[in-house]
């Protein structure tokens, strides 16, 4: 059976979840996909555009890369558009000449930003907030500016306006209307999302009708208003919303709506045959959807005709919640209350500027719309509750009022959802995916996630997914306690907190105190080891904590598959002098040890015995090396680039400042590894942004990101704060860490922390920036009192004759294990293979 040859037009968002769609179907070998983009990279993130400014690299916006697409066959084309449609030859003409023959067309050509026709908007520095190159050109412009002017205050405005904050300019924010976000917010919430946002030295012009752009007498340009006043600056970016690409679809005869956009019908098919549309260029029931997801619904109606599907596209809801310059924002529904008979209910609370609407049906049964401003925790209820058509209670104002305890009013029970509820927008997940995945034997937000890909888009629908799987549990069966093991009823983070209040220093004084009995099992003892490191930082070789290490600590190295360990140095901030590079090959040489340089810019050497292990540890005692804690659930490593002191692009100290940092936190236990970077600008050569604390360089200070990490699930790392000196740096790393200690679960990485922390980073934001808990100093106080019992492990242990006995084969008896067998390879040994050891392969030297 050949294969239907399927173009898609445009390599955006929608367009890259059509392709990804395909290449995952069950019937992807029956299709021939080919793609064309006019921007010189594949997919990226325009949702997230801004984070460009606070530090994310063009890498970290990307979707997909060229090398995925060859790999699942996927024929691309960049730097080149498609001009002209042959439909009666199904054919496709480039601007480049070349002519491609298709089955089907899918037209996902986006969207173009709208410019108002003012006289004066084509000069230099005038420009718009769309693409990466966009941002380029907004970047250059900024530093040959001191103040610039977004025109247009929605929602993709006021993400331009966060765009030239972070820039440091003087940013003002033009509207037309007479209120911020027109579209989605009504009056009241409108008015308090002016407060809150000039509030941050934005300012806010509403119900201004540019005439005219002149040159200015203090700033480059004047913005002349039609009600007589003016605005100097020196930048204007112009994000006044959005129109349909639909050009081509126009210039071939395809049917285009009388103010733009390509007609479609519920199969998202076009007025031509076997040509279709998705996503912002299309019009549904003449309604055009400026989000992705109604673009990725169409994208998967689309795939569905052509395979020979039935599934339709019948609108899509289009509740916003986001949090633009720091203010948390939601809109659901009717928010203008247009519907008739629409009644509402209203509560503004301006000490804590919060403002919240309701508005419901004439009889006060249904839900048709809400707005929130400044606390949208009940988005995701009101929003399933719109969706769905779901009763109100009795007080449908309960809904926003808030309980005398200060929590949220009144919420739904996810029972109450029907199966086809969809909880995630972005990804199309409904709460019978969550369901099918926990009796699939899902159990965590981390499962759930990488099982139906929820909240791995926006993240707004994080809690009410928990929610739903927390319910499953239950109804399954399943207890939903956080209790550490049957001799402790406690979760990970109840233990520590018992540990730290009541000074705890030994696992038996707890097991008595708050245990069930019996000695202690293989999950409770590393546990509880690893918090009393963290909060007393003991020797973990005393003979109390001994019970309590795993192989690696008991012998302060890593074992490996052929039962010898590895010699992992600390290389702070991977500064070394060439004295002890010479000493490390010295030691290599003398022990046969295979050597190594890893990512974390440190040199191991593998092979080491157990008899060995203090022998090479004194020479490199005596040579001034530390332990590095690569056997530890502890600070392993704090990578850095070379930063201001050498490259041209450095704006910070990178090095010094990774220096600083591994000194300061070397030898911190934790629930798990952690790992951090330090670039010294934001071409990120050190990577900091996929560590669990990342540090990068910007000209006004450091920007701090936190909880990323690789391993089987990667996750970049989260923006957390920026332009901090470097003692708020030190300041905010202490608490971050500090609180990750207290409150994380057994073995739970910062990345997997984070996604399951309630409230998750603004949250985290609240707890360390604003001190919400009032905890800070405690925090602060606990890590100064940790590092501050700093002993390098390996110089504590050859000190002592007692403790070096454990580094011998055998007890009785100083003779050494001999039948280690080992192959040399790259001029260096490594382990023999059993093969290897059985067949004695004589290509390879054997040496015992």
């Amino acid at each position: 059976m050949s294969k239907q040859r399927v173009i898609v037009v445009g390599n955006g968002m929608v367009g890259h979840k059509f392709i990804d769609s395909v290449i995952n179907s069950d019937n992807a070998e029956n299709y021939e996909i080919l793609t064309f983009s006019e921007e010189p990279r594949l997919a990226y993130d325009r949702v997230k555009l801004s984070s460009y400014f606070s530090g994310s690299t063009v890498d970290d916006l990307m979707l997909t890369s060229e090398e995925h697409y060859q790999s699942a066959g996927v024929i691309y084309t960049l730097n080149d558009k498609v001009v002209d449609i042959d439909h009666d030859n199904k054919t496709v003409k480039l601007a480049s000449g070349k002519v491609e023959r298709y089955d089907k067309l899918v037209l996902a050509t986006g969207s173009y930003p709208f410019v108002p026709p003012i006289p004066g908007k084509d000069q230099p520095h005038c420009l718009v907030y769309r693409t990466i190159e966009d941002l380029e050109d907004i970047t250059a412009s900024a530093q040959e500016s001191k103040v610039g002017v977004v025109v247009g205050g929605g929602l993709l405005g006021l993400e331009a306006a966060n765009a030239l904050k972070n820039l440091g300019l003087e940013t003002h924010v033009v509207e037309f209307a007479p209120r911020l976000m027109a579209v989605q917010l009504d009056e009241g919430g409108g008015n308090l999302l002016r407060r809150k946002v000039e509030a941050l030295d934005v300012n806010v012009h509403t119900e201004k009708n540019t005439k005219n752009i002149t040159a200015g007498e203090k700033h480059r340009y004047r913005m002349e208003f039609a009600d007589g006043s003016y605005l100097e600056t020196d930048m204007i970016l112009f994000s006044a919303g959005i129109r349909p690409q639909d050009e081509l679809a126009r210039n071939c005869g395809i049917d285009v709506g009388e103010r733009g956009g390509i007609v479609i019908d519920n199969y998202c098919r076009t007025s031509v045959e076997d040509i279709y549309a998705i996503g912002e260029c299309a019009l549904w029931d003449s309604k055009i959807f400026g989000l992705v997801a109604p673009g990725y619904q169409m994208a998967k109606v689309a795939l569905s005709h052509i395979d020979g599907g039935k599934e339709e596209f019948t609108g899509a809801d289009m509740s916003t919640k986001l949090k633009l310059l720091g203010v948390d924002v939601a809109s659901v529904g009717d928010a203008h209350a247009r519907t008739p008979g629409a009644q509402t209910y209203t509560y503004e609370d301006g000490v804590n500027e919060v403002y919240k609407r309701l508005i419901v049906s004439e009889d006060r049964k249904k839900l048709l719309g809400a707005v929130l401003v400044g606390d949208v925790e009940a988005y995701g209820t009101l929003q399933q509750m719109c969706v769905n058509s779901m009763d109100l209670p009795e007080a449908p104002e309960q809904l926003i009022l808030p309980a005398s305890d200060g929590s949220a009013g009144a919420a739904m029970g996810v029972d109450a959802l029907p199966d086809t509820a969809q909880l995630c927008s972005c990804l199309d997940v409904t709460k019978g995916d969550i369901v099918d995945a926990v009796q699939g034997g899902c159990c965590t937000m981390g499962d759930i996630k990488e099982k139906t890909e929820a909240s791995t888009g926006c993240g707004g629908c994080a809690a009410l997914v928990k929610s739903v799987m927390d319910n499953e549990l239950k109804n399954l069966g399943v207890e939903v306690n956080n209790h550490l093991c049957e001799h402790f009823n406690y979760s990970r983070a109840e233990l520590a907190d018992i540990v730290r209040v009541k000074k705890i220093e030994s696992f038996d004084e707890l097991l008595d105190s708050h245990g069930n009995g019996g000695l202690g099992c293989e999950i409770c003892k590393p546990t509880v080891g690893s918090i009393l490191a963290s909060f007393w930082n003991d020797y973990v070789l005393e003979d109390k904590h001994m019970g309590l290490q795993d192989t690696n600590d008991i012998y302060l190295g890593n074992m490996q598959k052929d039962g010898t360990y590895s010699i992992v140095p600390r290389v702070a901030g991977g500064e070394i002098t060439p004295d002890k590079l010479i000493v490390l090959g010295e030691v290599a040489k003398e022990y046969d040890l295979y050597t190594k340089i890893t990512g974390g810019q440190r040199i191991d050497l593998f092979g080491a015995q157990l008899h060995e292990l203090p022998e090479i540890w004194k020479k490199l005692v005596d040579a001034g090396f530390e332990t590095g804690h690569a056997y530890g659930k502890s600070v392993r490593t704090v990578k850095s680039c070379v930063g201001s002191t050498w490259c041209r692009y450095g704006v910070q100290d990178s090095v010094g400042m990774a220096i600083a940092v591994e000194n300061r936190y070397k030898g911190l236990r934790s629930p798990h590894k952690l790992k951090f970077a330090v670039s010294g600008c934001t071409r990120e050569c050190a990577e900091a942004q996929s560590k669990d604390i990342g540090v990068i360089a910007t000209e006004n200070g450091w920007n701090l990101y936190v909880c990323g990490n690789g391993g089987m699930r990667p996750r970049h790392a989260d923006l957390f704060a920026t332009d901090l000196d470097d003692e708020t740096l030190v300041k905010y790393i202490d608490r971050v860490l500090m609180f990750y200690i207290r409150t994380a679960d057994r073995l739970q990485r910062t990345s997997v922390w984070l996604e399951n922390l309630e409230g998750g980073l603004d949250y985290l934001r609240e707890v360390v920036i604003d001190d919400k808990l009032n905890i800070a100093q405690e925090l602060e106080d606990e890590m100064t009192s940790n590092i501050g019992k700093y002993q390098c492990e390996w110089k504590t242990t050859i000190e002592n004759p007692e403790k070096l006995k454990r580094f011998r084969h055998f007890v009785n008896s100083d003779e050494t294990d001999s039948n280690l067998a080992y192959v040399v390879e790259r001029e260096q040994r490594r382990p023999a293979n059993e093969q290897e050891r059985e067949n004695q392969i004589p290509a390879v030297e054997v040496t015992a």
